[in-house]
């Protein structure tokens, strides 16, 4: 038993970076979330005109409940804004609304790493419910086996984390080109869009970290005396 509190040891590290990234995206959200863009545009209309500009007419937007909840559904073709990207007029707002689109985008043009997340997130979903639980049953067995089985399952989980990295840096990239490119922000404001998504892409960075640091815990435990 002591062996599984000392490991705790390893994620503090990494959850303390967690909180850290969660804590900067909200104050950064809020923040821009009331510096009301220049040119006046809500969300959704820097959404569509993004997308119909791109020859993506054909994927719609929809308005949903949440905070930060917004996404792109690859399987439906739907953009998803939560009520203060849609509605709002803000940095934030058409920021959020872009780097979203950036995904649609990606997934028309078959973005390869956005192709590769796609196709292991069942495998990472299951993943990440079952290898903890089975690696610690194992522990609390001392059966060796069920860690190590537990262990190549979750590798699973951090092959999704980390392909995220590149899709996400990639879709905030997309977005900062689109929203320049076509006019939608001035020279001025592209400072403050990409602090948003800068600070968003911080989350996935210390997902990334805690799934790392869970796996060495994992090891740690597996190689117990």
């Amino acid at each position: 038993m002591i062996e599984y509190y000392t490991s705790m040891i390893l994620l503090i590290p990494a959850m303390i970076f967690a909180f850290y990234a969660q804590s900067k995206v909200k104050s950064s959200f809020n923040r821009y979330l009331k510096v009301r863009s220049m040119r006046g545009y809500t969300g959704v209309q820097v959404a569509r005109m993004i997308l119909d500009r791109n020859g993506l007419r054909d994927v719609n937007i929809e308005s949903i409940g949440g905070y930060l909840s917004d996404h792109y559904d690859p399987r439906k073709r739907v953009v998803r804004l939560s009520s203060n990207v849609y509605n709002g007029t803000s940095i934030a707002s058409i920021s959020v609304a872009a780097h979203e689109v950036g995904h649609a985008i990606q997934h028309a043009t078959g973005y390869s790493a956005l192709t590769f997340r796609n196709q292991i997130a069942p495998i990472a979903s299951f993943s990440s419910q079952f290898a903890i639980p089975l690696a610690f049953l194992g522990f609390f067995l001392r059966t060796d086996f069920l860690i190590t089985l537990g262990i190549y399952i979750y590798l699973g989980a951090i092959a999704f984390h980390v392909i995220t990295l590149p899709v996400e840096f990639n879709a905030s990239s997309r977005a900062i080109k689109q929203l320049t490119s076509n006019g939608l922000v001035y020279n001025e404001e592209v400072k403050s869009a990409k602090s948003v998504l800068n600070a968003a892409a911080l989350t996935y960075v210390a997902a990334v970290a805690v799934s790392i640091a869970q796996l060495l815990r994992l090891f740690v435990l597996r190689n117990r005396d």
